[in-house]
């Protein structure tokens, strides 16, 4: 299935290829809990930028690792490259237009990233 997705004022369009059932994880970090970023990480080759890259921009935190990308206008956060999967797409769940059918969400440790970040790695392959 391919997903449309934005960020909440538009400028930045997207797609995404993702099975109609999927797993999510929700981050117990301090950036996703706050933000409520629910985890839908995807193979590089399955995410395109439609349009709004020059309205991207990028905060990064703690080991400044990760590149968390949102909106300059609106401030959503639609999706990053996570340092867990350098070669995939972290897409934000709630950012898109329809949801799959089926969404299985299941937590995840951020805060010790550390000790649990490796198990993602296999999620963008």
């Amino acid at each position: 299935m391919i997903y449309q997705g934005c960020c909440h004022c538009g400028a930045i369009q997207f797609e995404v290829d993702a099975p109609d059932e999927v797993e999510v994880e929700d981050c117990n970090c301090s950036i996703c809990r706050m933000t409520g970023f629910l985890h839908l990480i995807v193979p590089l080759r399955a995410f395109r930028l439609l349009s709004g890259a020059e309205q991207l921009t990028t905060y990064r935190f703690n080991t400044r690792v990760a590149e968390h990308q949102f909106c300059r206008i609106c401030g959503i956060k639609p999706f990053y490259v996570a340092r867990s999967n350098p070669d995939g797409m972290d897409v934000n769940l709630r950012c898109l237009k329809t949801q799959p059918s089926k969404v299985r969400i299941v937590g995840f440790d951020g805060q010790n990233w550390e000790r649990h970040g490796a198990s993602l790695a296999a999620k963008s392959v």
